[in-house]
């Protein structure tokens, strides 16, 4: 059984350290409370629900086992055959064992998992035990809707974006000829992972460019895709079902393409012949799409999207350093700024920055036609713009296109 208990609508009594009902607790005293959450699993729990060595043999197991053993000796192989195969259709060790009992516990932050080696009603006393110390001794209370008790074998619980259940599988053997993952735990990506990482690049039910990131060099371009997708990969790295990750990919490919043949205005098979490259990596050799950016006195800069294998490794380490660097945000404001251009008609002289103080201040009320230099910051994401003298002091009046940008002319055409 697997108890995931997840207390993230947690209600606070205004007797706990002074702390009014409904207020927000900084996470350095949720730690400190739930700091005694552990000790009172370790200590008291843990202890009171673990009992025996090993669970003893399964007794139908072991006389299926002695009567091929029999008919092997005796010359008779077929019956041998088929009596080894019934036996390794049912478990060798006694499932119900009374005399063993395990409960094992892991948190991080507020999301606890429980696995209780026992009965259903075990797992619910536990689970009664744990809202009761949470209630009375921390003023806390366990969530009912965000709590699930269920079999590991036929259901998965949820933890820290996994789907974790207990695998079984009769026909997966090891060179011995044993069953070798039945009782182990095995974590999942969840389909819903992968569809909402998808809609990210997708509209319609296909994948789109992404505007805001048109103006960005295209070596920043690649270069957050590939962040995007490493990331990703690399987190589930433990999950065994890690190749589902393909479809991930294939999204973000297209987008990437998308995005790239938006920004130099030409076709994605053009961006395919322009970008496509093979490379050899520890993992074996992939297709990618390669920026390189020359630079004098300097090694060039190269970045790829791809070359990421999906192949499981649930004994993988987290590798933060990364040497690839994502160059945009100021770096191309400056370019931006040095590139002496208007970015509204084109002018090249008394080049100035308009900024606004935040983008939602482009979404005005009562504002039915918005001039050009909205949607142009609008959809590059950019509290920026690079105007000439003339367009500015059109944007800083109001008097941008023709159109009064007054509050009180939009009062007057409501």
């Amino acid at each position: 059984m697997l108890d995931a208990g997840y207390l993230e609508n947690w209600k606070y009594n205004s007797t706990y350290s002074g702390v009014p009902q409904g207020a927000v607790v900084s996470p350095i005293l949720s730690n400190l409370v739930l700091d005694k959450l552990d000790k009172y699993v370790e200590q008291e729990l843990i202890p009171a629900h673990t009992r025996g060595q090993r669970r003893s043999v399964y007794p139908p197991y072991r006389e299926l086992t002695k009567a091929a053993s029999k008919a092997r000796k005796v010359g008779k192989l077929a019956e041998a055959r088929k009596l080894n195969q019934q036996a390794q259709s049912i478990p060798s060790r006694d499932p119900n064992d009374p005399n063993f009992r395990r409960l094992w516990y892991t948190r991080y932050a507020s999301d606890f998992l429980l696995g209780v080696v026992g009965s259903k009603s075990a797992a619910l006393d536990i689970k009664q035990k744990i809202a009761t110390f949470l209630r009375d001794e921390l003023k806390l209370e366990l969530s009912d809707e965000k709590t699930l008790v269920t079999h590991a074998r036929n259901e998965a619980a949820k933890f820290l974006g996994y789907d974790i259940h207990i695998l079984h599988a009769d026909d997966k053997h090891d060179h011995r000829g044993q069953r070798c993952i039945n009782g182990s735990v095995g974590l999942r990506i969840p389909k819903s992972v992968i569809k909402d990482h998808c809609v990210k690049y997708m509209r319609t039910g296909s994948p789109i460019h992404l505007t805001q990131r048109v103006n960005d060099d295209a070596y920043s371009i690649v270069s957050q895709y590939q962040a995007e997708y490493r990331g990703i990969v690399q987190y589930y790295r433990m999950a065994y079902n890690l190749h589902t990750l393909s479809k991930l990919k294939r999204v973000m490919e297209l987008s990437l393409v998308k995005t790239l043949a938006k920004k130099f205005k030409t076709t994605c098979q053009k961006i395919y012949k322009r970008y496509r490259t093979t490379i050899d990596t520890k993992d074996g050799t992939y297709k990618v799409l390669q920026v390189t950016v020359e630079r004098d006195l300097k090694k060039p800069l190269i970045t790829y999207f791809g070359g990421v294998a999906l192949r499981w490794n649930k004994w993988v380490e987290i590798d933060d350093n990364q040497v690839s660097k994502i160059w945009n945000g100021r770096s191309e404001v400056v370019q931006r700024l040095l590139a002496q251009e208007c970015e509204t008609c084109g002018a090249t002289d008394n080049i100035e920055v308009h900024h606004i103080r935040k983008l939602a201040d482009l979404k005005q009320k009562r504002c039915f036609e918005r001039p050009e230099w909205m949607f142009k910051m609008s959809a590059r994401r950019r509290k920026t713009l690079m105007v000439c003298r003339q367009c500015h002091e059109k944007i800083q009046y109001g008097r941008y296109d023709g159109d009064a940008l007054k509050r009180q002319d939009y009062r007057k055409a409501t």
